[in-house]
């Protein structure tokens, strides 16, 4: 089975199980508390990865590292992941899961790019106007990328828009390029 496939297929289900039950806020904090340890603990995924180690071995670390820092249902559901030898998957499950959890609760993410760094204010303005003009929560983080010369670049889930001065200046030099003189 496709790799995006297991992912989503168990999230979906976390999910609905997560809004079945009511306790979306408190599975979707577990969630993240799960992939920070997939993120910070490089080993803790090796291990995951492994398959020399037993499913056994695994299922009793899994419930060595989360018993009583986690919901009893995320509990289960890593132990059931692990059971089924789908551990591999479980940082990107969690992402999807996350993923989904955003959707619901209509909360959309944006990356800021400019050439220097935008103050707090202007970042808040921007982030009212995204918000109002998109009428949904949005997620602002920013980077700052010198080589845009100036001007934006503004990627809001899978579309971009780019009002750099680096990319006007290629436009122009391509324009240039192809009128014949």
């Amino acid at each position: 089975m496709d790799q995006s496939a297991i992912n989503v297929r168990y999230a979906k289900a976390f999910f609905s199980t997560a809004k079945e039950k009511k306790l979306l806020d408190t599975l979707k904090a577990d969630i993240l508390s799960v992939l920070e340890v997939c993120r910070s603990v490089p080993d803790f995924v090796l291990l995951l990865e492994s398959p020399v180690v037993k499913t056994s071995k695994k299922a009793a670390l899994i419930k060595q590292i989360f018993e009583g820092k986690v919901n009893p249902l995320t509990l289960n559901f890593l132990l059931l992941i692990v059971e089924n030898k789908r551990e591999v998957f479980i940082p990107g499950i969690c992402r999807n899961f996350l993923d989904l959890s955003k959707k619901d609760q209509n909360i959309r993410s944006a990356v800021l790019t400019t050439a220097s760094e935008v103050n707090a204010a202007t970042l808040q303005k921007i982030q009212e106007l995204l918000e109002k003009e998109l009428n949904a929560t949005i997620e602002l983080s920013t980077q700052v990328n010198p080589e845009i010369l100036g001007g934006l670049v503004l990627r809001l889930d899978d579309k971009q828009y780019d009002a750099s001065v680096a990319s006007q200046l290629r436009k122009i030099k391509q324009n240039l390029l192809e009128t014949e003189l």
